[in-house]
């Protein structure tokens, strides 16, 4: 993504709503400029997903295992994504609560939809879904190649292959089982 100036104009405010921004940018460690475009650039993410545009999405559930098939429809619910289910991490909390987190990526209402069916799944006990444009990456219409497939720029870490990606988790299956 190319560099873009900063601008600077006026902006009209009550005093007690600039001291509530001092107050955050503050706690933030950042100055009223920095929060002011942070806050202006996720508003604008949150209105370009309105629209049908490619996006990520990382939808974080918590629920009880022991709830009867719960943990299958979760699974059956990621397996009907395909593809657009990019990674999942599972963590065990205690004795019957896990925390799941599914990234996806694919189109904004696609998302939103199945973000919504895991999370109104019977047994989930809180979760919530955050979602970033792909064009607020500079991804969309650039005709840039995707962060999640082979690209050509400089950087120190190796895209391993296919193969050598699913040996890790054999071996990591194999401890488990006790193989």
């Amino acid at each position: 993504m190319t560099k873009d100036n900063l601008v600077r104009f006026g902006v009209a405010m009550e005093t007690s709503l600039v001291a509530e921004i001092d107050k955050l940018a503050d706690a933030r460690g950042c100055n009223r400029s920095e929060l002011l475009r942070d806050l202006a650039r996720a508003e604008v993410g949150r209105t370009s997903l309105q629209d049908r545009v490619r996006a990520f999405a990382a939808v974080t559930l918590v629920y009880n295992h022991h709830v009867r098939e719960l943990s299958e429809k979760l699974t059956e619910l990621q397996h009907e994504l395909g593809d657009q289910v990019r990674s999942t991490m599972h963590v065990h909390l205690d004795r019957e609560h896990c925390l799941e987190v599914v990234v996806m990526r694919g189109r904004s209402d696609e998302l939103k939809a199945a973000a919504g069916r895991m999370l109104a799944t019977r047994g989930v006990l809180q979760g919530g879904a955050e979602y970033v444009a792909e064009e607020m990456l500079g991804l969309g219409s650039t005709g840039r190649r995707s962060v999640l497939t082979d690209h050509d720029h400089p950087h120190p870490h190796p895209h391993p292959s296919a193969a050598s990606t699913t040996k890790p988790r054999r071996a990591v299956q194999r401890r488990r089982s006790g193989r």
